[in-house]
């Protein structure tokens, strides 16, 4: 059966501050990401970094022509909150390595359905 979307949620903690903190890897991470699952870009990532207490930190925005890719790092917990969604199906064990190998997460919660209206 086709979908209309596949979506992956990682919510993860624990991971390594320098780079949950550094706006150049998280980038890095964001086209690395793209290539790998074999998505195509529309523009640039965006990374900004906002928020106050323990929401603050940086929050990723990758769109790409099936869809998105959003990140909110939390500077404070370790945390991250990470979502996939495309209409194209992609490999999320390899969306879920290298975010491994990107943030080394202590724990990593893996949800991932199929969208359908």
């Amino acid at each position: 059966m086709s979908y209309w979307g596949y979506h992956l949620i990682l919510d993860c903690s624990g991971c390594d501050h320098e780079a949950i903190t550094s706006a150049e890897n998280i980038a890095n991470f964001a086209k690395n990401l793209v290539k790998e699952i074999d998505m195509v870009a529309y523009g640039e990532p965006q990374v900004v970094n906002f928020g106050s207490g323990n929401k603050a930190g940086y929050t990723l925005c990758q769109l790409i022509e099936t869809s998105n890719i959003m990140a909110h790092f939390c500077d404070e917990s370790g945390d991250c909150y990470m979502d996939i969604f495309s209409c194209k199906p992609y490999d999320i064990k390899v969306a879920e390595n290298l975010f491994r190998e990107y943030f080394a997460p202590k724990r990593m919660r893996i949800n991932y359905m199929t969208r359908q209206a």
